[in-house]
């Protein structure tokens, strides 16, 4: 059943998505004519908003940037292709493939998100040069992953409220990760999802004469040839010393950061890669090489970004996004505020494909609700959370890494994720309204 509904899906989104930039083209037009329609804001306004917030994700934006090409060089470094390979050889056919590159992209993204998707579609690459699988379900496949993010270890609106000092502390105080990320109810969903999300995919997959194949020579060369010397300068960019005096301080200090109650971030995530990479391929034009290749899929991460943060200006400044909850939630109950919380987390996450920023928007509007409704303060905000993440399976803004990675575009793997959209919204608002 699920392959036949998967069909139209695909067809549907292949013809009618457009490029993630013509998306947030028309995103940014839409967001404006509804904050002047709407909020009755003047245009003038509204272009000053999108003007004046254009560039606020600059630090997010090459930090985005950096995960995609740290991530690479670290995973096409000798090493780490020995032990994808080694992982790929344990898939045997396309079914075994897409189940193994869901359960990697799923217990990566749990850890960190970052990491889940770089891991994930490095991982679909490996899986492709070793099995004959349809290429553009494999890709969606580490991608539907992601979907977990926000109930795992590095999901930003738990972390928030957990951190002393947070913006909300006066009305809620310090919520620990116990009452969220490691709560029952959260747990329930990220093991229903650790078992659904795999099994749909698979049961996706198409028949010999609908898959799209890639020929695994497009997927770059695995050799790690040593290159002839012949200049000076040539030894030097060649140097393994050199690559080491450098990279093995840095991962000393790494030590010493988590050894001393350091957590995981974006800088953190960035530098770990970095650093490992350089030892691991322990000569700097290797190093190069891997950069050079890397940096092709980044095109899209430099010129949407800033568009998302005009969007966002444009939400947030107008009063958009928080009128937008506000309508989703005033029809609430005790049991149904979750669920109407979920929900329009989900849609402003269309607008505003930001976790932090998404919080900030919605968490004035969603504490007064719970507090008055008697709703559990860390089920609310886990609402807000995981309809953050559910939505990113249909926003192709989290996409653009594994999208770069993979070498396709939005388009190829949006018609399988429509269909997980469906499948995880249902366990996650089951999950959130009566576990």
């Amino acid at each position: 059943m699920l392959r036949a509904l998967s069909r139209p899906a695909v067809k549907l989104v292949e013809r009618y998505l457009p490029d993630p930039y013509v998306f947030v083209l028309i995103l940014t037009i839409v967001a404006a004519c509804a904050a002047i329609a709407i909020e009755r804001q003047s245009p003038l306004a509204v272009l000053t908003y999108w003007g004046d917030g254009f560039w606020n994700l600059l630090t997010f934006s090459m930090q985005m940037l950096l995960v995609l090409v740290t991530g690479f060089m670290l995973a096409s470094s000798p090493p780490v292709k020995r032990l994808l390979a080694s992982l790929a050889g344990l898939a045997n056919n396309a079914g075994a493939a897409i189940l193994l590159v869901t359960l990697v992209s799923l217990a990566a993204s749990w850890i960190n998100w970052g990491f889940g998707l770089v891991v994930g579609a490095l991982f679909a690459k490996e899986l492709a040069r070793k099995v004959r699988v349809d290429y553009r379900l494999l890709v969606a496949s580490a991608y539907s992953g992601f979907v977990v993010w926000h109930g795992g270890l590095a999901g930003s609106v738990p972390l928030t409220i957990a951190t002393d000092g947070h913006f909300s502390m006066e009305q809620i105080g310090v919520i620990g990760t116990g009452e969220t990320i490691f709560s029952w109810f959260n747990l329930a969903i990220v093991a229903a999802l650790f078992i659904a999300v795999p099994l749909v995919n698979r049961m996706m997959l198409p028949g010999e004469k609908e898959s799209v194949y890639i020929d695994p020579a497009l997927l770059g060369d695995d050799d790690d040839n040593r290159p002839r010397i012949t200049r000076p300068a040539e030894r030097l960019e060649n140097s393994v010393t050199l690559a080491l005096l450098v990279g093995v301080p840095g991962l000393i200090y790494l030590i010493s950061y988590f050894v001393g109650g350091g957590g995981l971030n974006l800088n953190v995530v960035n530098f770990m890669f970095l650093f490992l990479a350089i030892v691991l391929h322990r000569r700097p034009q290797s190093l190069l090489n891997s950069l050079n290749e890397g940096i092709k899929g980044g095109a899209g991460i430099v010129i949407q970004f800033p568009f998302y943060a005009g969007i966002m200006a444009i939400m947030i400044q107008s009063g958009l996004a928080e009128t937008m909850s506000q309508w989703m939630i005033s029809f609430a109950t005790e049991t149904s505020l979750p669920f109407w919380t979920f929900l329009s987390a989900g849609i402003v996450n269309i607008f505003v494909p930001s976790g932090g920023g998404q919080w900030a928007v919605q968490a004035p509007v969603v504490i007064p609700a719970a507090q008055a409704l008697g709703v559990e303060i860390p089920r609310a905000a886990m609402a807000v959370a995981w309809g953050d993440a559910w939505t990113n399976l249909l926003q192709p803004f989290w996409a653009l890494p594994v999208l770069g990675i993979a070498g396709l575009k939005a388009k190829d793997i949006m018609g399988f994720c429509l269909i997980q959209l469906f499948v995880t919204g249902i366990l996650i608002s089951i999950g959130l309204t009566w576990f």
